[in-house]
């Protein structure tokens, strides 16, 4: 009896996520009045990109059009479930599910709402599925690109399920084992096991799963390409380096990156996600610092044009840009210039920054322990030959480092370049989105919100999140109520719990952040991570784990 009950209750449950999701399983189905199919989608998010930025960077290269400038098509409004200026955790929350959340939450569902067209916070915390993990469920390949480390916000929000982003521990874990083809990033210093809590050494996880693992640009460059390759790829202890400090000998390039990244994806005749972000436009913007802002804004372009060229040599991808938020609310023109604005040359605003040769992220490691050589420094690589006491003062009496460098710096380049900022911190006005779609397919045009975004893609891939998100992420409890299971969570190792559900003489074990469980001592591969979430004492287990009750 027990097990005809076990049986039916997997039989509803799988019926509901086949019934939720086109196509029997995750297969492509051609939305309506639509003459051509989607294969994949690029996603790529120039984190923290204002328009101030968008149009300084334009006119740093002479005037001439970006590679996205072809495609602006509309606006997207960014505000969190709860509050008008968001986070890069809840941002990218919204793209990658389709949900509005909280700061600092990774792709789960808010537990406090509010604002406009958000709906009450009934269940929070729940993890909800990513466009990524829809896309893998239909046998397409994924990836993520970034410039950061992999499991900072935004390279989070796609690929795992936590309340607070500064849970690096838990993110990485998930990352690991959320079946990505293709990651490209930094952070190797986080996969070690000495800088782990529990110990694990996810370098030899990620061999063990089959992944080539590299960490340097010689390895990236020989990377031989296959119809089955698994790769990951992280190029510095934490964050990439500002492009225009990056040494091209030992980290490649965003729009290398990207290229790479697509080369492998699309091996796949199934399709693929791409999640591209140019992670350090944000942290120039937190600085208040125009030169790596700019620099990083125009090397995030050359990857939008990596991507599109891709996309206009066939006719079965749509590539999406839009910044999950704005920073800093840089004008070009300050007040110092209240009066005259319109008599001042171009040249005024672009000089301070062209003579800068490093960002100012690196000025406190050129700085002798005395700082004696810091007219030196400010001249032959900043371009500042006039310092004023007061700045080499305010300088001297610092205690730098590479954060409080980079501010200084941008203070006096940006007050000699007439570019205004009106904050350290991110802003609330809606971003530019832009698209490419081959002739026949659906555009997504006009002011929409950042939660759009992610149905569109779902949309145009033939995936259900709803559906994936209902089958992914089943509250343990509900899962194995019919079952008649007793569920126990096993905290003898408090920096990896698991669940432990006994049924007669069967018992489940399920290792928190992994895409397994285990069957009276075997391992039995599931199709997405296990969860816990200890604000709510909840578990959130894959629908495929009934199987193993039969």
């Amino acid at each position: 009896m027990k097990k005809q009950l076990v049986a039916a209750l997997v039989s509803v449950i799988l019926a509901m996520v086949i019934i939720a999701v086109p196509g029997n399983a995750y297969a492509q189905t051609a939305p309506k009045n639509q003459s051509v199919q989607i294969k994949n989608v690029i996603f790529l998010i120039p984190d923290g990109m204002s328009m101030g930025g968008v149009t300084l960077a334009r006119w740093f290269q002479g005037g001439k059009p970006l590679a996205m400038d072809e495609l602006a098509c509309g606006l997207v409004r960014t505000y969190n479930a709860d509050t008008p200026i968001a986070d890069s955790a809840p941002a990218g929350t919204a793209y990658a599910t389709g949900y509005k959340t909280n700061s600092p939450y990774i792709a789960v569902l808010p537990s406090k709402a509010g604002m406009w067209g958000v709906p009450p916070a009934t269940t929070p915390f729940r993890p909800v599925a990513t466009i990524l993990e829809a896309a893998r469920l239909a046998g397409k390949s994924t990836g993520l690109v970034t410039t950061c480390e992999i499991p900072h916000a935004t390279p989070a929000d796609f690929s795992a399920h936590a309340p607070s982003r500064k849970n690096y521990d838990d993110i990485l874990e998930q990352q690991v084992y959320n079946g990505l083809t293709v990651v490209f990033s930094g952070g190797y210093q986080y996969l070690e096991s000495k800088n782990r809590k529990d110990k694990e050494d996810l370098v030899q996880e990620l061999k063990n799963l089959g992944y080539t693992y590299i960490t340097t640009k010689n390895e990236f460059d020989s990377l031989k390409i296959t119809g089955n390759s698994l790769v990951w790829g992280l190029f510095a202890p934490v964050d990439l380096a500002y492009e225009i400090d990056r040494d091209k000998n030992t980290e490649p390039s965003l729009a290398e990156m990207t290229k790479k990244a697509i080369d492998i994806l699309s091996q796949n005749n199934k399709g693929f996600f791409l999640m591209v972000e140019g992670s350090k436009i944000d942290w120039a913007a937190h600085a208040n610092e125009p030169v790596g802002l700019v620099h990083d804004i125009l090397a995030f372009d050359e990857a939008v044009r990596v991507a599109v060229q891709f996309a206009k040599s066939r006719n079965d991808t749509i590539i999406i840009i839009a910044s999950d938020h704005g920073n800093s609310g840089i004008t070009i023109g300050d007040r110092s210039i209240t009066s005259g604005y319109d008599k001042i040359p171009l040249s005024t605003f672009l000089k301070p920054l062209e003579a800068a040769k490093k960002s100012g992220y690196v000025f406190a490691s050129l700085l002798k322990e005395d700082k004696s050589n810091l007219l030196d420094v400010l001249a032959n690589v900043y371009g500042i030959t006039d310092a004023t006491q007061e700045e080499i003062d305010l300088i001297k009496n610092t205690k730098l480092d590479a954060y409080t460098g980079m501010s200084l710096i941008g203070g006096l380049i940006a007050k000699r370049a007439k570019i205004g900022f009106t904050t350290g911190g991110h802003t609330g006005e809606d971003v530019v989105l832009y698209v490419y779609a081959p002739q026949g397919a659906k555009k997504l045009t006009g002011t929409v919100q950042n939660t759009d975004i992610a149905w569109y893609m779902a949309e145009m891939l033939g995936l259900n999140l709803y559906g994936a998100s209902q089958y992914l992420y089943v509250p343990a409890e509900e899962l194995f109520k019919a079952s008649g299971a007793k569920l126990e969570t096993d905290f003898s190792n408090p920096n990896n719990p698991v669940l432990v559900v006994k049924t007669g003489t069967r018992e489940i074990i399920f290792p928190v952040n992994k895409n397994y469980c285990i069957v009276n001592g075997k391992n039995q591969k599931l199709d997405g991570v296990t969860v816990y979430i200890a604000e709510t004492k909840s578990w959130y287990i894959n629908a495929k784990a009934l199987d193993f009750l039969k």
